[in-house]
């Protein structure tokens, strides 16, 4: 929090916008962990930086959850839109070139990707991914694992930032959903294949998909072991079940054809967006052309509809964003590995030297500090976090000009438009930070974790 040395700046006009929203939007958000109090507001956002209404400018890690690659208002994602804006908007009949070129883009980079459809969010990727699975296989079950967010949608709207009592139990995300449809989803422990083959034991047959990320980033940053999921696919080979992964926050960021590509296992289904357009709404999901083809679009009995499927704008943004990420030239993935290697091992030393109980984490522009001892491989050990430090962490670093999302367990991103000096100046702030934090006492209290981590809804 601002302390007496370093108030935060007046936000009146933030706070006053939030307010008159309130009146008009439920919780004057429109989802809900957009609201995080300070700053209330923005109004501009360019590059690595965003502005809030009161005129402060942050160096932005948050990232949209991640939606940013290039960084904000890239010119060539934003001139690609403009030229499409001009030519054609939405039809929805037929297909447009702008598909085409997406969908090949999505076929030569992802190894799973025989055949794809385009969606407009993440949510709408992974239930079609579990309706096709489902419909293939004609059985009841999909497991997923603790800690893994997949979307707001029923099937598997439960089980993400659980506490102690409620985590691998019966812990919904939100009420209104049936207990029939939770109870079609089965929970297992990341990084446990023992935990995985019981519940194929208990469901023998009845399970037609295993869903999820191959890295568990709703949760920060979960690395998986190789013969973890080089596991799953040998079980969902030898089961006939489907194994898809949800790479909505790994996919293009990581590698350009995703986690799979790093990893060499290949799904069967891949649902992927977020990134995909540079903040633009667009995802989509893909895999096997035997599974592909049993959507109605192909005469199939599996319903694919929606009116702003594939629309020329997003597809504009999908392509431009593709074809930037996988040009040597543009070097995205060797910047961002960089720098993501220089912020985690400048991390290190600070937690260290500091003597704070920490493990430092994440993967190419990841990062994340987990404020505990030992080592993280699962959702168990995320259970030691110490949630109160890790949020307060976030906060003070917001009050520094760094745009860190102010959550236990929220993962940070860096983008093609992040500099070495703004990691050299992030690392500055955090040694003052955790300076602070250790003279407040922040790691010698007694209480260290949320009471009930899912009071606050997870999200991408």
């Amino acid at each position: 929090m601002p302390s007496p040395d370093n108030p935060a700046p007046a936000a009146e006009r933030g706070h006053a916008l939030h307010k008159k929203a309130s009146q008009l939007i439920p919780g004057g958000v429109n989802s809900a962990t957009r609201n995080i109090g300070y700053p209330a507001a923005f109004s501009h956002a360019r590059g690595s930086t965003i502005t809030d209404l009161d005129g402060r400018e942050f160096v932005d890690y948050h990232c949209a959850f991640g939606a940013t690659l290039l960084g904000h208002n890239d010119e060539r994602v934003n001139a690609a839109v403009a030229e499409t804006l001009g030519t054609i908007d939405l039809v929805g009949l037929g297909i447009t070139d702008l598909e085409v070129q997406a969908a090949q883009l999505v076929h030569d980079l992802i190894p799973s990707v025989e055949m794809s459809i385009t969606t407009m969010s993440g949510t709408e990727s992974t239930f079609q991914a579990v309706r096709l699975a489902r419909a293939a296989t004609g059985r009841k079950y999909v497991l997923k694992f603790q800690g893994c967010f997949h979307g707001w949608h029923d099937a598997v709207a439960r089980n993400v930032a659980s506490s102690a009592e409620s985590a691998w139990g019966h812990d919904p995300l939100s009420a209104g959903i049936l207990d029939d449809a939770l109870e079609a989803t089965l929970i297992a422990e990341f990084n446990d294949l023992g935990s995985v083959e019981e519940a194929f034991e208990r469901h023998a047959g009845q399970i037609a998909a295993i869903i999820l990320e191959p890295v568990p980033h709703n949760v920060g940053a979960v690395l998986p072991t190789d013969e973890f999921l080089r596991g799953l696919r040998e079980l969902c080979t030898k089961t006939g079940t489907v194994l898809i992964f949800d790479e909505v926050i790994t996919g293009f960021r990581h590698a350009a054809g995703g986690y799979q590509e790093l990893c060499g296992v290949t799904p069967d289904l891949t649902a992927y967006g977020k990134a995909m357009g540079n903040g633009f709404p667009v995802a989509g999901m893909g895999g096997r052309r035997d599974l592909m083809e049993q959507f109605s679009s192909a005469g199939g009995d599996v319903l694919l509809a929606g009116t702003y499927n594939g629309n020329p704008a997003s597809m504009a943004a999908a392509v431009a964003t593709m074809t930037a990420i996988n040009d040597p030239e543009v070097g995205f993935h060797d910047h961002v590995y960089r720098l993501g290697e220089r912020m985690r091992f400048g991390l290190a030393q600070i937690m260290k030297n500091h003597d704070v109980p920490a493990v430092v984490t994440g993967i190419g522009s990841v990062f994340v500090t987990y404020f505990l001892s030992g080592t993280v491989s699962g959702y168990r050990d995320l259970l030691r976090n110490n949630d109160v430090a890790y949020a307060e962490f976030h906060r003070r670093m917001i009050d520094q000009g760094f745009m860190m999302y102010p959550m236990t367990l929220k993962r940070n991103h860096i983008t093609l438009a992040h500099t070495a000096d703004q990691i050299d100046q992030t690392l500055a702030a955090t040694d003052g930070v955790i300076s602070s934090m250790v003279r407040d006492g922040v790691f010698d209290r007694p209480v260290h974790r949320v009471a009930d981590r899912a009071q606050s809804l997870p999200p991408r």
